[in-house]
């Protein structure tokens, strides 16, 4: 409850000493799974895919938060981990149409409360990085789990460990390979070297400096020309903490009363105005609501009281002075979804439940 405090406060931000204004920001970020207040560094495109599924939960009236549909796994985070690798530089290879590109995914974005529902390895060719007229050219793709450091000197196959092979066309749709176990190993301190994707054009566009059939020219010192590769790694999983499988009612608006019994009041929250639209790409703000009001004897069923304050409102109605009223407080809340940038610069979506006061009633 300490973010929904925070929320409520919110408007009263400019009255609030420095000081706890930065102790209630933790308080929320807290509640949001977050350590920090990220701070990217860029802001790349959001996948299309994380939109649509944005989108979705933003229309659908009864949704269960706690579950991916697109990727047929539970959860309530998805993220687009992007690589930190680099292109391998290897001319001693003896292999005139190679490229190897190391890849490395950042895992410890997760939090240690986290359960690893789905990794999976999203390989593209960047678009316009080969002509149009080498759209069949065929590669043999190799995928390699890195085991230790290479120490100089050591030969790479030592340090490494075949994980897959395949055939594969130059297409500008994505291939995908599922590395959830890989990436759940990688989540232990000292076991994350990265990955190697070996990419080599078939022998038969190799016969000739120039390939009508494959396209291919041999250039700069008997090398060929290779497209590049984007990959990203789909991480899902799911913070038991924060999703407890339960269906909620969607927000619904909420208009301002000037009633002084126990219901739901209109509250809306504009990130822009706590200064966090540098990091949240949707929503620009949400209708969060709160709960106010009296709850006076007799409690009415419409006020959803509890038996044990149908009791106390008995009681103050007798001796108002030494038992207070029942508080008015949310009874049932509602799930959002957000779309933000991480430190690492990665897209999140994540779902958060008890975001919405729907109804209040007197406890």
């Amino acid at each position: 409850m300490a973010g929904l405090k925070f929320l409520f406060l919110l408007p009263f931000c400019m009255l609030m000493s420095t000081e706890n204004a930065h102790i209630q920001e933790r308080l929320f970020l807290s509640s949001l799974g977050l350590v920090n207040r990220p701070r990217p560094s860029i802001h790349g495109p959001v996948p299309s895919v994380l939109w649509k599924m944005f989108k979705k939960t933003e229309k659908k009236h009864e949704w269960d938060p706690c579950t991916v549909p697109e990727y047929g796994v539970r959860g309530n985070i998805v993220r687009y981990v992007l690589d930190q690798g680099r292109v391998i530089a290897d001319s001693s290879s003896g292999c005139p149409a190679c490229m190897e590109h190391y890849l490395y995914f950042n895992m410890s974005v997760l939090e240690d409360a986290e359960q690893l529902s789905l990794a999976q390895l999203e390989v593209r060719f960047k678009h316009h990085s080969f002509p149009e007229s080498r759209k069949d050219l065929a590669f043999n793709m190799h995928l390699y789990r890195v085991l230790r450091s290479a120490l100089k000197g050591m030969a790479r196959e030592s340090s490494r460990r075949l994980l897959l092979s395949q055939s594969v066309q130059y297409t500008p749709g994505t291939i995908r390979f599922n590395l959830t176990d890989l990436a759940e190993s990688w989540r232990r301190p000292g076991k994350n070297y990265g990955m190697v994707l070996a990419l080599q054009l078939h022998a038969t566009c190799l016969s000739n400096e120039v390939d009508q059939d494959c396209g291919v020219e041999i250039v700069h010192k008997g090398h060929a020309q290779m497209p590049e590769l984007v990959a990203t790694l789909v991480v899902v999983s799911l913070n038991p903490q924060q999703c407890r499988s339960r269906k909620k009612r969607s927000a619904y608006y909420l208009p301002v009363t000037p009633s002084n019994v126990c219901k739901p009041r209109r509250l809306y929250i504009d990130f822009k105005d706590v200064g966090w639209q540098d990091w949240i790409i949707a929503p620009q703000g949400y209708v969060a609501n709160y709960c106010h009001g009296e709850c006076p004897f007799p409690l009415s069923e419409s006020l959803n009281g509890t038996n044990h304050a149908i009791l106390q409102t008995l009681v103050h109605s007798f001796d108002p002075e030494e038992t207070p009223q029942p508080c008015c407080v949310p009874i049932k809340l509602s799930p959002i979804s957000m779309l933000y940038y991480d430190n690492n610069d990665n897209v999140v979506l994540r779902h958060y439940e008890d975001m919405v006061v729907d109804e209040c009633g007197c406890r």
